[in-house]
């Protein structure tokens, strides 16, 4: 590995620690910096992209093992740890269908526009700041006790994700307060959702470039994966309390920010051209 390799490893594993579990989207944002450094079209960071969020996904499981593992041991026993469990099934199960069934289309046509990318930003944006303010009053306030109906309606919200940009915390937040979650559980729901997800798109990403990988590419990996896990503890326990304190309009101003400045230097500078 060179130098410029290198950083570009911790840069990438950076943006998505930072970004993996804020409804910024963080697909956008590593592969609007892939284009912006020219190496979009790489297939050692085509994977490198997917493998490093398990990195931010092991952050959760680092600060939320306690309760993570009362409720698998539990399982047998108690009924609310089954309810949980189950939740987290049936909220990842249209995701989990999506995906495999348009994976091929998503990864061939939605992924190569950079234009496409920019407008679900902006539009992202617009739309976490509108619900953001007029959502309706919350009754549900702890993520691991919600209604199942409620589960499929945030399943079905998160398929939205698909698109580049949109944001699977993003979607799964937005679908949440609309249905009356607070906003605290919303995010925090977003988080359990993103281990089953993220761990699935890893496995099918490594399965499918098993024959093409190497020993280098595993170093790249290595760096973007230890970068992605620090940044990404960062976040998880910043984020509650943030979210809690400002809402998400900070994020809903970020997205249409860089969306706005990426659509401008797509008509004026060619960006992703």
């Amino acid at each position: 590995m060179d130098t410029t390799t290198i950083l570009q490893a911790l840069l990438l594993g950076l943006i998505e620690g930072l970004t993996e579990f804020v409804p910024v989207s963080s697909t956008a944002h590593l592969l609007l910096a892939e284009t912006a450094m020219n190496i979009a079209t790489d297939p050692l960071w085509k994977s490198f992209t997917v493998m490093i969020q398990l990195g931010a996904i092991l952050a959760v499981v680092v600060l939320y093992f306690s309760r993570l593992w009362n409720v698998l041991i539990t399982l047998p026993t108690k009924a609310e740890s089954r309810r949980f469990a189950l939740s987290v099934i049936i909220a990842c199960i249209p995701a989990f269908a999506a995906g495999f069934l348009l994976k091929g289309f998503i990864s061939t046509y939605l992924f190569e526009s950079i234009e496409l990318i920019c407008w679900s930003l902006l539009i992202g944006g617009v739309v976490l700041l509108v619900i953001d303010r007029m959502a309706p009053k919350p009754v549900d306030t702890d993520a691991m006790a919600l209604p199942l109906w409620k589960s499929v309606v945030i399943g079905l919200f998160q398929v939205l994700s698909i698109i580049p940009g949109v944001s699977r915390s993003g979607s799964t937040i937005v679908g949440s307060m609309l249905i009356k979650i607070d906003k605290r559980a919303a995010a925090e729901f977003s988080f359990f959702l993103a281990i089953p997800i993220m761990v699935g798109a890893f496995a099918l990403d490594i399965w499918d470039a098993k024959d093409s990988l190497s020993s280098d590419q595993f170093g790249v990996i290595a760096v973007g994966f230890v970068a992605s896990f620090i940044f990404g503890l960062i976040v998880v326990k910043t984020m509650l309390g943030f979210v809690q304190k400002r809402g998400f309009t900070p994020f809903g101003l970020w997205r249409i920010l860089v969306g706005g400045a990426g659509l401008l230097a797509i008509h004026f500078a060619g960006f992703g051209a």
